[in-house]
């Protein structure tokens, strides 16, 4: 069988290396380098084979959408937008004296007491709405009312 250099079809020879001169010496196995074991390749099954969804083709219309069929959708789109958007929560730490701790746990339980159950942070958005619903005047008696501290954590008092 002769093959054409130039010829485009596949020989199924495989191209071998010229190897190195042999040398005289002898060669142990520890000698030699190390390669890295291959594995084997495996032959691609259907299981193995990447699947390809079907995808569904939506006709064209052609034909002109009805005035109320627009309408329609209009009241849609309408409809999420008017959707209320959850306020951005945002976690933040205090320090409180000891005694105005006491009374908002009182005020806890005065308000489990009335059957509506209250956590801290309920209590404090409370006082805010209070304080912001006061007249100016008002505002400032409450603000003096209450003392000054040190910001930052407190020290530990053995």
């Amino acid at each position: 069988m002769s093959t054409v250099k130039n010829s485009p079809t596949v020989s199924n020879k495989v191209a071998v290396k010229p190897t190195a001169p042999v040398s005289s010496k002898r060669v142990t196995r520890k000698a030699l380098p190390k390669k890295p074991a291959a594995a084997p390749a495996k032959p691609v099954t259907r299981a193995a084979a990447p699947k390809v969804a079907a995808t569904a083709v939506k006709p064209v219309q052609t034909a002109k959408a009805s005035p109320k069929a627009s309408t329609q959708v209009n009241v849609a789109k309408e409809v999420k937008v008017d959707k209320v958007k959850k306020p951005k929560l945002i976690r933040d730490s205090f320090t409180i004296p000891k005694a105005e701790y006491v009374v908002m746990e009182a005020l806890k339980e005065r308000a489990g007491k009335l059957a509506r159950a209250a956590k801290k942070s309920e209590l404090l958005r409370a006082g805010i709405k209070a304080l912001a619903a006061m007249s100016d005047a008002h505002f400032l008696i409450a603000l003096n009312a209450v003392p000054t501290i040190k910001t930052g954590r407190p020290s530990k008092t053995i």
